[in-house]
């Protein structure tokens, strides 16, 4: 039993800090990106305390940290106390245990750490292995999180609070949907739920997801967008119209928590984006693709995975900054008119090739995943002509002069 104990607090010892870590600087990586897309300096000042040494704004996430920690724990008269110091514990607790079903690369060898810890197996890079159900798993943890916000907004007792609230629930919900018609695809090509084997069928192929169902990335895309609450997408927040949202009453270390939580769920769909449709560790002519590696190519596939979750942050970060908020109709219908329908396609086209395109692909003498690859992208050709022609090319949001009450024939009273 102590070699498993220490495999594991050795495991969540190095996510927790790395994932708070993390959290920590990608605070300044976005306000830096902020910065560079809107032609300013950005944080540059803050380096170590009691020093002169600036190291380019290294410092400020301690800074903010400090800052947060320090702050006075200041509780509103008017909530609801139990749920209202619940609500960032859960959204907390659900956005970092997500991670332990998360592949972090495929193996440590046998060998890696002193002979005296007993550790003379491989070390799978996740913390909670061959768990069959990875997949539920994160959905059912990431379902559980929308109650953080609802509680949050409901136990503030505030109304833009309420409304944030209000607004997560409906927005969240609805884009659970089209998420997991956008990963159903992914289960049924790779016959698992588990994160580790979808990464491990895409090395063996040397074809990822992102080539066979372009359709999939595309709905779980943009519905880990809108899961992840941040622009054009954070209409849970919103602050030109709602404050903060469900966190305007909440100060301190549970704003921070809320905080915390915001930016895990964006490297969790970074991850799943990366795993799900990038092969994950996996890259052509560097990482193989089996079990049996040495230290070095372990390492290399750690920093290949950490690699293209880096790159798809920075699009989500490039998104944040570039693109204008939805209104709130233009999101829900997003999600129910065309998420949705894009996501039974992409379920019902690969349940199809499933059954019958190796048979087909066989008789046409064409290689299995070159038939399945060029079968994704005539879907989504097709997808993109049928959305052009039903839907307008532009919209008119100009109001409507029938609705618009008219002052002109009011007399003023005189002053």
């Amino acid at each position: 039993m102590l070699p498993i104990a220490i495999e594991a607090l050795i495991k969540i010892g190095l996510l927790l800090g790395g994932l708070l870590t993390t959290a920590a600087y990608l605070v300044l990586a976005e306000r830096r990106i902020a910065a560079w897309i809107q032609d300013r300096v950005g944080p540059n000042r803050v380096g170590l305390p009691l020093t002169a040494l600036r190291l380019a704004g290294l410092g400020q996430p301690l800074a903010d940290g400090v800052k947060f920690l320090c702050k006075a724990e200041f509780t509103p008269a008017q909530v609801d106390k139990a749920l209202y110091f619940v609500a960032p514990v859960t959204i907390f607790v659900t956005a970092v245990a997500v991670f332990a079903v998360v592949p972090f690369g495929s193996v440590l060898p046998a060998g890696v750490f002193p002979a005296s810890w007993g550790l003379r197996e491989p070390i799978p890079l996740v913390v909670a292995p061959d768990i069959d159900v990875g997949v539920l798993y994160v959905f059912a943890l990431g379902s559980i999180a929308v109650y953080g916000v609802v509680l949050g907004g409901w136990a503030s007792n505030n109304k833009y609070s309420f409304l944030g609230g209000l607004r997560s629930s409906a927005q969240l919900i609805s884009y659970e949907l089209p998420m997991g018609l956008g990963i159903l695809g992914i289960v049924l090509a790779a016959g698992s739920l588990r994160l580790d084997t979808i990464i491990l069928r895409q090395a063996e192929t040397g074809a990822w997801n992102v080539f066979l169902q372009p359709l999939g990335l595309l709905v779980f895309g943009v519905a880990a967008f809108a899961e992840a609450t941040r622009l054009p997408f954070d209409l849970p927040e919103a602050e030109q119209e709602l404050v903060g949202g469900y966190h305007t009453e909440y100060f301190g270390v549970k704003l921070l928590m809320y905080l915390v939580g915001e930016y895990l769920h964006m490297v969790t769909a970074a991850l799943l984006i990366v795993i799900l449709f990038f092969g994950g560790w996996h890259f052509w002519g560097l990482t193989g693709s089996g079990d049996a590696v040495s230290a070095s190519r372990a390492v290399l596939r750690v920093a290949v995975l950490l690699a293209k979750v880096a790159a798809v942050i920075f699009f989500f970060m490039l998104a944040r900054w570039s693109w204008s908020r939805f209104r709130y109709d233009q999101l829900m219908a997003l999600a129910w008119l065309v998420m949705l329908p894009l996501g039974l396609v992409n379920v019902v086209s690969v349940a199809a090739w499933e059954e019958y395109g190796p048979r087909l692909a066989q008789r046409l003498g064409v290689p299995a995943l070159w038939a399945m690859a060029a079968g994704g992208w005539a879907v989504l050709l097709a997808v993109w002509l049928v959305a052009t022609l039903l839907v307008p090319a532009r919209s008119d949001n100009r109001p409507r002069l029938s609705v618009v009450p008219s002052y002109e024939s009011e007399e003023v009273p005189a002053p």
